[in-house]
């Protein structure tokens, strides 16, 4: 049987490499048009036929993505692929889980409905998970979650000083308590209040040892004013450091935050661009690798 083939749709060509590379899999083309009338044209440079096709798309403004991400699928199985995984380093759609106002639609359901409908299996990297506590609750197709942690770890102990961690709320104390006690450092959980999409108060700020280095840890920065507030509430003589597993940053967001606060900035490459410093293609390929080859008979077949 072929390797896998690996195939990035824009913005993605750089991951697929990579895990290609880590899997001695193959990588392969795709070219996308977009017409005047923003109507999408698609075409695999290569054969995709009797292959196990994995396509790499980090889905952060998902909805000009899914559509091309949808079609470049349909039409690797119309061409006779074996297969057809997702690779999703972000996994959108995952916030809104639950109704919380009568009408509202559960969209985190409903995504994960028509990613099922259309792929084999997919590989995220630490999803926003809250009221849904594993993706097999929505996903009905093999949906693995590899977790970060690992990597934040060992880059803190590598790169910061002293590190006291700091989480952003609650919900982030047993993720942030594990990264902590993986790295050696202590750690505090702050308490947030929201007030809108953009509009965040935190209540107090834990007393920071002397000479350590606070870290806010969080799991996405998207409107940053969480860690924007934060690190305004700092007090001053420290060098803080904002360490996030997907940057987001929606907007002005990374200006929001760099803005006077002297922080340095660092996140997974989940989502490329300029914080993207700490890898984690291989934790995605240990679990690409461990999902081994599927039967063909999976739900889409059937």
């Amino acid at each position: 049987m072929k390797p896998r083939l690996y195939i990035g749709l824009p913005g993605n060509e750089a991951m697929a490499a990579r895990l290609a590379e880590l899997e001695n899999a193959e990588t392969g083309l795709m070219n996308l048009h977009t017409f005047p009338d923003g109507e999408t044209g698609l075409r695999f440079l290569g054969n995709v036929a009797e292959r196990d096709v994995v396509l790499v798309c980090t889905l952060v403004q998902p909805n000009e993505k899914f559509l091309p991400l949808v079609f470049a699928a349909l039409d690797a199985r119309a061409r006779g692929a074996r297969q057809v995984g997702l690779v999703a380093p972000y996994l959108a759609y995952m916030r809104q889980d639950s109704a919380f106002r009568p009408g509202e639609a559960v969209t985190s359901r409903a995504f994960a409905q028509l990613l099922s409908r259309n792929f084999d299996w997919l590989v995220t990297m630490d999803p926003h998970l809250h009221r849904i506590h594993a993706l097999e609750e929505i996903y009905s197709i093999p949906a693995v979650a590899v977790h970060s942690g690992p990597a934040l770890a060992s880059w803190i102990g590598a790169n910061v000083p002293r590190p006291f961690l700091i989480g952003p709320d609650a919900e982030s104390r047993q993720w942030v308590g594990a990264v902590a006690a993986a790295c050696g450092a202590p750690f505090a959980v702050l308490h947030k209040n929201r007030a809108g999409d953009r509009r965040v108060s935190v209540e107090s700020i834990p007393a920071i040892p002397a000479g350590a280095t606070p870290v806010l840890l969080d799991d996405i920065i998207s409107s940053g004013s969480t860690a924007a507030e934060v690190l305004r509430r700092l007090p001053a003589g420290y060098s803080p450091v904002v360490l996030a597993i997907h940057g987001v940053f929606a907007g002005r967001a990374l200006n929001k935050i760099q803005r006077g606060s002297g922080a340095r900035i660092i996140t997974t490459n989940s989502i490329p661009g300029p914080t993207a410093q700490i890898d984690i293609a291989p934790l995605i390929a240990d679990a690409v690798s461990a999902l081994g080859t599927l039967p063909r008979e999976t739900k889409f077949h059937k």
